[in-house]
């Protein structure tokens, strides 16, 4: 063998021996830190050796080092436990990861690289459509500014801390929102059915209340120092309200007439936590439902276009009544 290659082969192992090690002790300093100076001794490397490997530890692996004071530390929940999963387990989260292939507008690394763990626990032929999947992902563009404040967001949700960002309101009616500054205490990140996108649900310092952020509508965000408590509520529970991902709404009830011939797949599913249905005597049905404002609950009655109407509450039928008839005037010339 070329004396050469070897002797590269050998320091790309050393290399990457000394920076294993390196992240073994960021990782037991990850809340006090640990300076340059204690990681050379332990290492038993030069100073700017250490510092070279800290730069391979965020720019070539993308691990979250900090770096305060003089002191550098990791965040202890970079790395989880592998794991160890039984065939259903496993199909549960291929199943998932499926589903957020097939919605996804953009590549995320992060995504991708859960695939390629899960690709390891699911047999072969299972494994082949896995692999499909991820190069599908792969060949989408790359949005790293979303990543990026994903990524800021998921980390101040797991540390409990306070997050400072500017969010741009959705425009409604020809309205243009102006983008305003908020501080939120970030509760939970949820994935919406409908728009197929990710949300921010948290305590609104600013507004004193709960509400609902689309997080492609954040940016220039900062992870403050300040930590909170878990929530009174439970937002999970609090998510039963909502059709989709809108909790911060009133509640209002809402009275549906479904046609007969839609009646038996209208009955196929539960809808929203809440519903009650009945069979009337003339073959049609009438579902009930308490849900937190009108505004996703409207898509999905529109979806039934004329099999469906809205009986309660009026103010909801007379927006979906508007709606149908601006869309037949489209079609009348």
């Amino acid at each position: 063998m070329n004396e050469d290659l070897a002797g590269d082969d050998r320091a790309k192992r050393d290399r990457l021996a000394r920076i294993t090690n390196v992240i073994n002790i960021l990782q037991q300093h990850g809340g006090d830190g640990v300076s340059p100076n204690e990681i050379a001794k332990r290492t038993g490397v030069a100073r700017r050796t250490v510092y070279r490997d800290l730069d391979a530890i965020q720019d070539e692996l993308g691990l979250p080092v900090w770096s305060e004071r003089g002191r550098w530390g990791m965040d202890g929940t970079a790395f989880l436990p592998p794991l160890r999963l039984t065939l259903p387990e496993a199909l549960a989260i291929f199943t998932s990861a499926r589903l957020m292939t097939r919605f996804a507008d953009s590549h995320d690394p992060s995504l991708t690289s859960a695939y390629t763990k899960l690709l390891n626990n699911l047999p072969a032929n299972m494994s082949r459509v896995a692999e499909r999947s991820l190069r599908e992902l792969v060949s989408r563009p790359v949005d790293a500014e979303i990543n990026r404040v994903t990524a800021d967001l998921a980390k101040a949700w797991a540390e409990r801390r306070t997050v400072q960002f500017v969010y741009t309101p959705a425009a409604y009616n020809g309205s243009e929102p102006q983008p305003r500054q908020a501080r939120v205490r970030p509760y939970l990140l949820e994935p919406s059915l409908q728009t197929h996108a990710l949300y921010l649900i948290g305590w609104d310092e600013d507004r004193n209340a709960m509400r609902t952020f689309k997080v492609d509508r954040i940016s220039a965000v900062s992870l403050l120092p300040t930590t909170f408590a878990d929530p009174e509520e439970d937002v999970i529970l609090q998510l039963r309200r909502a059709w989709d991902i809108i909790t911060d709404q009133p509640n209002i009830d809402v009275v549906l007439r479904f046609a007969p011939a839609v009646c038996a797949r209208v009955q196929e599913a539960t809808w929203h936590p809440t519903q009650r249905v009945e069979e009337l005597p003339d073959g049609s049905l009438e579902w009930r439902g308490t849900v937190s404002g009108p505004h996703e609950i409207r898509l999905w009655i529109l979806s039934w276009g004329a099999d469906v109407e809205v009986l309660e509450p009026a103010s909801l039928r007379e927006d979906v009544a508007g709606i149908l008839r601006r869309a037949a005037e489209q079609y009348t010339a």
